[in-house]
């Protein structure tokens, strides 16, 4: 953001750092607190100003590198809480605990915690890239590592690969072999109720169960057209395609998926997001 000075030729710099949940209907641009920074407190006062005149409440900080902390802060700590979650997720399934009712418990403390979820992986321009910038500078300038960045980075990634070999096991359980299996896919957008497909873990999923020989089927009611991946055949969610597939995959959980029709229909339902219930569902 810059803002003009009264002198011909002069400006203002500042920063003000994203913070957006796209598809939250509670909190917006305009009602969520603003980070605000300038290059010099002349630069901060215009840019505040600016701002002051969009959102309810604006955060000025000393400088622009305060404001960039801030944001990676941000998104280190869902990046690492996450990957926490989802490791704990893969271990829960080989010792035979159901990580989503001990998540659900924990979530009664009504002080020092805060639920996160597990998930088939991390997506959009934010958690995928930000942790990883403060990473490559903290090697870059002080020679060290950032190891939970790192750490929680690699589990993440691993998550896409876990979700197809557990199709493939539960596949194998039901005497079905993954080639030439039909799968259908709910969901490709990295987040629920949007259409962004910005390093997507569910497109990366579609890409390692073709790779396995299934036949992949998806239905992503909100991405355009040409974000959609190569090789999945896109259909609408219905009964008849409920029915004709080998294994419904849930990836990305949009509201507007009909999940009671999946679990009455389905014959077997891999579910990263903890929508679907019955006798054939299982949950990561």
């Amino acid at each position: 953001c810059s803002a003009a000075s009264s002198s011909p030729g002069d400006f203002h710099l500042g920063y003000s750092p994203e913070r957006i949940d796209p598809g939250n209907p509670t909190w917006r641009l305009e009602n969520t607190p603003k980070v605000v920074s300038g290059l010099d407190e002349a630069a901060l006062h215009r840019v505040d100003a600016f701002y002051r005149r969009l959102v309810e409440r604006t955060v000025p900080v000393d400088s622009t590198r305060v404001a960039e902390l801030t944001k990676l802060i941000e998104n280190t700590f869902r990046q690492v809480n996450i990957g926490l979650i989802n490791e704990l997720t893969m271990l829960s399934h080989h010792l035979g605990i159901d990580v989503w009712q001990a998540i659900e418990a924990a979530e009664t403390k009504p002080f020092g915690f805060m639920p996160f979820r597990p998930g088939p992986g991390v997506g959009g321009h934010c958690l995928p890239i930000d942790p990883c910038y403060l990473s490559w500078q903290v090697r870059r300038k002080l020679g060290r590592q950032f190891r939970f960045i790192e750490l929680a980075n690699d589990i993440n990634h691993e998550m896409p690969e876990h979700v197809a070999q557990r199709v493939m096991a539960g596949l194998n359980r039901a005497g079905r072999a993954v080639t030439g299996a039909r799968l259908l896919l709910l969901g490709l957008a990295y987040k629920r109720n949007t259409g962004d497909m910005r390093d997507s873990p569910a497109v990366e999923v579609a890409h390692l169960l073709r790779g396995l020989g299934a036949q992949v089927h998806a239905v992503e009611p909100y991405a355009e057209a040409q974000h959609l991946p190569d090789g999945v055949t896109m259909v609408e969610l219905t009964e008849a395609q409920v029915r004709r597939a080998d294994a419904v995959v849930v990836v990305t959980d949009h509201d507007c998926f009909d999940y009671d029709l999946v679990s009455r229909h389905a014959r077997y339902v891999f579910d990263a997001r903890n929508r679907c219930r019955g006798p054939a569902v299982e949950r990561l």
